[in-house]
């Protein structure tokens, strides 16, 4: 930590906590981000679109100091901020706006654990998803777009 450079990072929270630690960041006047994607839950009497985390247990959040930081962990509900050996991870600036940008302009939007080989590195210069870097896989019998986020071993996959 005494190296410190201002970026995105990831905290990791209590199970279900993340959209109490997001609000909690925010109200604090905390760059935090917390992508979501609506899906179906079906109760015994009732069917609801709700809002569920991409990524269970982890916020995005962007540290401008030293303050930031602790002011961040102390935030209810958050454990720990996510480390690369002794150092806590920054996330790359890229990733962060691609996933930003995937989850504001696509609904079908699947989260994949399984390794892919390289695909064709593309950048998408028209459309709603303009300014997305990406690769293009073959993911069940289906060509789709691949956003690679290294840091959580987690794929983005886009329906083309």
């Amino acid at each position: 930590m005494d190296l410190f450079r201002s970026g995105w990072y990831l905290i990791y929270t209590k199970p279900q906590h993340e959209k109490k630690v997001h609000a909690h960041l925010t109200e604090i006047k905390i760059d935090s981000f917390l992508p979501t994607r609506k899906i179906l839950r079906t109760w015994h009497d009732r069917k609801k679109y709700v809002d569920e985390p991409l990524f269970p247990s982890y916020v995005f959040i962007y540290l401008n100091d030293k303050q930031n930081y602790y002011d961040g962990i102390d935030a209810e509900g958050s454990l720990y901020y996510v480390r690369s050996g002794k150092q806590i991870a920054r996330v790359s600036e890229t990733i962060v706006n691609n996933i930003k940008l995937a989850v504001d302009q696509v609904n079908d939007i699947q989260i994949s654990e399984d390794r892919f080989q390289p695909g064709r590195q593309l950048v998408i210069n028209k459309g709603p998803l303009t300014g997305l870097s990406c690769e293009v896989v073959r993911y069940n019998n289906n060509q789709k777009l691949l956003l690679r986020i290294d840091l959580l071993q987690r794929n983005i996959l886009i329906r083309l």
